[in-house]
């Protein structure tokens, strides 16, 4: 009766867990493998024609420019906050943003800088009149270009809530240590500071890696003609109406990206252990 009494408390979570995660993943992997009753593996095969693999390779190219670049301007901005007084209004400020805007994505980010930077936004017109200048170019927003720059909008102040507690973590004795050695700011940084924040960095960056791969909404509203990453392609397979009965490729994308954030978070996994090990 007591384990009945512990197990009790997590059953909502096991439900939304079953039902969200689950089910939908059995389905995939079930849909992906079955045709017309029978094991077939002719939907995976169609992973490897040209629109599949062009896709996965500009999915995979902004999901990895985009973790590069929020990992690297996220890990300088957590530098300057975790030399701030832990009390002060900047660092407040800033972690305060960071949470909003790590959020902050989806349709209304897409059309905050379709509204901005877009063919007649606000800011593109100013130029226009003022300078001369098109910022709209060739409608570079709307294709990758765009995306990984708005991608790095929400990856660089997520960077910074994931990896600000292991660079605050870095215990001020192993600086004194390295001191009293004859060590200078820089040795410090590079002997011992970078060694002991690499995994951190790295998991960090994998997490990235995977927020940006699974993202959709937002390209999604940005992008509304053509497929160029895998998650708009799949809309394009369930809501075609110029090829149809393209559901099981679908679910072939889907197992296909299951696969990829699988791998990506294993790896994310081992290294969050590895930094684990110190941090604690």
């Amino acid at each position: 009766m007591r384990r009945v009494r512990e197990v009790l408390p997590l059953l909502p979570f096991l439900v939304v867990v079953t039902v969200f995660l689950i089910i939908p993943t059995a389905t995939v992997l079930v849909n992906a493998f079955v045709v017309d009753g029978r094991f077939s593996p002719e939907r995976l095969t169609a992973l490897f024609s040209e629109a599949p693999l062009a896709a996965l390779g500009r999915s995979l190219l902004l999901s990895g420019s985009t973790a590069l670049i929020g990992a690297v301007f996220g890990a300088l901005l957590c530098w300057l906050i975790a030399g701030s007084s832990p009390g002060s209004l900047v660092r407040r400020v800033v972690l305060s943003l960071c949470s909003v805007l790590a959020q902050f994505g989806g349709v209304a980010l897409a059309f905050a800088f379709l509204a901005t930077i877009g063919l007649n936004g606000v800011l593109t017109v100013w130029a226009q009149q003022a300078f001369g200048w098109d910022l709209a170019g060739s409608g570079w927003l709307y294709g990758l270009p765009g995306l990984i720059l708005v991608y790095s909008y929400f990856q660089i102040p997520l960077m910074v809530i994931v990896f600000l507690p292991a660079l605050e973590g870095l215990r001020v004795q192993w600086r004194e240590a390295a001191v009293s050695l004859g060590a200078g700011p820089w040795r410090y940084w590079r002997e011992v500071g970078v060694p002991l924040l690499t995994p951190a960095f790295l998991g960090s960056l994998l997490l990235l890696f995977a927020n940006a791969f699974a993202a959709y909404a937002t390209a999604a509203a940005l992008v509304s003609q053509g497929s160029p990453i895998v998650p708009l392609l799949i809309r394009a397979a369930l809501t075609s109406e110029v090829v149809l009965g393209q559901s099981g490729f679908a679910y072939a994308l889907a197992l296909e990206m299951i696969v990829v954030v699988a791998v990506v978070m294993v790896a994310y996994n081992a290294l969050v252990r590895r930094t684990a090990r110190w941090l604690t």
